[in-house]
């Protein structure tokens, strides 16, 4: 590839992913900026998130800057993120906490925490449909349907039981270690191996996660004190989350198959 070919992609590359975090970087701009400067009384800020974040959905809706179908995944993340929100904070387990006031929310949980995880089913729709991905050599449905089942399990019964998450990210590279994820920035598809992309993708979640933490969005038992960094070891619950998001998008969004690279020459 040319030096001037590379610059080129590199630059549509990043303005296309910046373009799919449209909603992610909103609603994380929006809890930043609430930290530190919240002028406005009779309305809590973890409200004013959920409000803004219906709002800017709408906008998105209404300016056709997502389509319906990207929105369904924006309603389906919502639920099973808020259930799985319900039992995480619950007074019996206490993975995480809220430590703001708030009227619209349910239990421990405020109703924008939803939003989050749905801006990550958000932007992988979007991302999908933007660099036009498609697939070598990706596993049958019905088996990533089961493996997210069991990732989704899996939050809940290790509390219980053995955690498995190991053994499942040890499926997940055995089911996906062959696929190669083809994108296209501009004319040509390129490609790297799909399990390379979801780590990827899991740091900059990881990132994230550490700017909200810091902007008191929501706070982890260690940080109930002093603001810590988010462990590392918090990159593999993002991980097999971020499988679960991607494996959801891709019961809408049909994942196009293609022959390797040999096969087609």
């Amino acid at each position: 590839m040319r030096i001037k070919t590379f610059i080129y992609e590199f630059w549509r590359f990043g303005l296309k992913q910046a373009y799919a975090c449209l909603f992610g970087g909103f609603l994380l701009l929006v809890m930043v900026v609430t930290r530190y400067w919240y002028p406005i009384e009779g309305l809590h800020r973890y409200d004013f998130i959920f409000l803004a974040a219906i709002g800017f959905q709408l906008f998105m809706l209404a300016a056709r800057l997502e389509t319906l179908r990207e929105s369904m995944v924006i309603v389906v993340f919502h639920v099973t993120a808020t259930v799985m929100e319900l039992f995480k904070t619950s007074d019996a387990i206490g993975s995480w906490q809220y430590p703001e006031a708030y009227l619209f929310g349910i239990g421990n949980v405020p109703l924008f925490t939803g939003f989050m995880y749905s801006a990550v089913g958000s932007y992988i729709a979007r991302v999908w449909r933007l660099f036009d991905f498609q697939y070598t050599h990706y596993p049958a449905r019905w088996q990533t349907v089961i493996l997210v089942s069991l990732i989704y399990l899996n939050f809940f019964t290790h509390h219980f039981v053995w955690d498995l998450r190991w053994v499942l990210l040890a499926t997940t590279v055995y089911l996906f270690w062959r696929t190669q994820i083809h994108f296209k920035i501009s004319k040509t598809h390129r490609w790297m191996p799909l399990l390379l992309g979801w780590f990827l993708v899991a740091l900059f979640i990881w990132f994230a996660e550490n700017i909200a933490t810091y902007a008191n969005v929501w706070v982890y038992p260690n940080q109930k004190e002093q603001w810590h960094m988010v462990s590392l070891a918090k990159l593999s619950s993002w991980y097999l989350l971020m499988l679960l998001s991607f494996v959801l998008v891709s019961l809408i969004n049909n994942p196009v198959t293609r022959l390797p690279a040999r096969a087609q020459a």
